[in-house]
C-alpha cells in the first residue's frame, strides 16, 4: 500500500509539472519596430529556469486593434517592440555573465490575454509605456500578476505627457496604489551592487545630440510600486532609456558608463525580485 501510495503521489507531480510546462506558450518572434531580422542565439530552444519576458500591450497609436501601415505599406508592429530584440537579447547574455541565473538568450513576449501564461514568468518588462493603453481587463489581469508575486519594470518614457499616459493605466492596475520615489538606500539598489550614484541612462539619440534627456525629462525618475509586504512590484525607470543602453552596448560610440549603470540596474531588479 505504501509503495502504490508512493508510484501515486510520484504520478501527480509529474502531470502537475506536465501540466505547467504545457501552459507555457513557445517562443515566438514577432514584427518589430527596428528589426526584421536579427539573428537567433544558438540556445534560444534551451529549456532554462528563467528569462525575462517582454509585455506585449495595446497602445495609442491602435495597436492591436487598429494597425496603422508606414509609407512602405508595413504594418505598425507597437510600440510594445522598441528595441526588440536586440536589447533583450544583449541584456540576457549580460544576465548569464553577470549572475548565476540560468536563462536562455531569447526574450518571452507575454500577453494579458486572459490566459495563465504570463504567471509562468516572473518579471515582465514593458518598454515605451508612455503610449500603453491598458483596457480594463487587461490592467485586472496585471494587477493579479502582481500580487501573485510577479514583477513589472516600466522604462523608455519621458516628460510629463508621456508620464500622464502611463499613469491613465496604471491607476486602472492600481486605483488604490501610490506610486513613490525609491529611497537610495531600498535594497532593490543593493541586492547585487551597491548603485548609490544613479544618473540618467539616454537613449541613442544622444549619439548624435549629446543630449541624455528627451521631451524636456531632464530628471531620472527611479520610482515604485510597493505591495502591502513592503516588496516593489512596479519598478519604473522614467526619463531613462535603460533598452537603448543594453540594445546599443555593444556599440563603440555609446558611453560605457551608461551601458554600466544599465546593465547593474537590470541586475538588480531581477535578482532583488527572485529574493523578495
Amino acid at each position: 500500500m505504501a509503495r502504490l501510495r508512493k508510484f501515486f503521489v510520484a504520478g501527480v507531480l509529474v502531470l502537475g509539472v506536465y501540466g505547467v510546462l504545457r501552459a507555457q506558450k513557445p517562443f515566438q518572434e514577432w514584427p518589430a519596430i527596428e528589426y526584421e531580422d536579427f539573428a537567433l542565439p544558438a540556445d534560444y530552444m534551451n529549456k532554462t529556469e528563467w528569462t525575462r519576458a517582454r509585455l506585449r500591450y495595446p497602445d495609442t497609436y491602435g495597436y492591436p486593434d487598429r494597425m496603422p501601415r508606414y509609407r512602405t505599406g508595413r504594418l505598425f508592429p507597437g510600440r510594445w517592440t522598441q528595441d526588440y530584440p536586440r536589447s533583450d537579447r544583449h541584456l540576457l547574455a549580460g544576465v548569464r555573465r553577470l549572475t548565476r541565473i540560468d536563462t536562455r538568450s531569447v526574450e518571452q513576449v507575454v500577453d494579458l490575454d486572459g490566459s495563465d501564461d504570463i504567471y509562468n514568468w516572473p518579471v515582465a518588462y514593458a518598454v515605451e509605456v508612455g503610449h500603453w493603453l491598458l483596457p480594463d481587463e487587461q490592467a485586472k489581469q496585471l494587477r493579479e500578476y502582481l500580487l501573485r508575486g510577479g514583477f513589472l519594470m516600466v522604462d523608455d518614457f519621458h516628460g510629463t505627457e508621456e508620464w500622464e499616459v502611463f499613469m491613465d493605466s496604471m491607476k486602472r492596475v492600481f486605483p488604490d496604489r501610490e506610486v513613490v520615489d525609491l529611497d537610495k538606500k531600498d535594497p532593490i539598489f543593493h541586492t547585487l551592487y551597491d548603485l548609490d550614484d544613479k544618473f540618467q541612462v539616454p537613449g541613442a539619440q544622444f549619439l548624435e545630440t549629446g543630449i541624455t534627456y528627451e521631451f524636456g525629462g531632464k530628471e531620472p525618475n527611479w520610482r515604485g510600486i510597493y505591495d502591502d509586504r513592503g516588496r516593489i512590484m512596479v519598478a519604473i525607470c522614467h526619463n531613462m532609456d535603460l533598452g537603448d543602453a543594453w540594445e546599443h552596448s555593444d556599440n563603440p560610440q555609446y558611453p560605457e558608463k551608461y551601458a554600466a549603470l544599465a546593465y547593474r540596474i537590470a541586475m538588480n531588479y531581477f535578482v532583488y525580485d527572485l529574493t523578495h
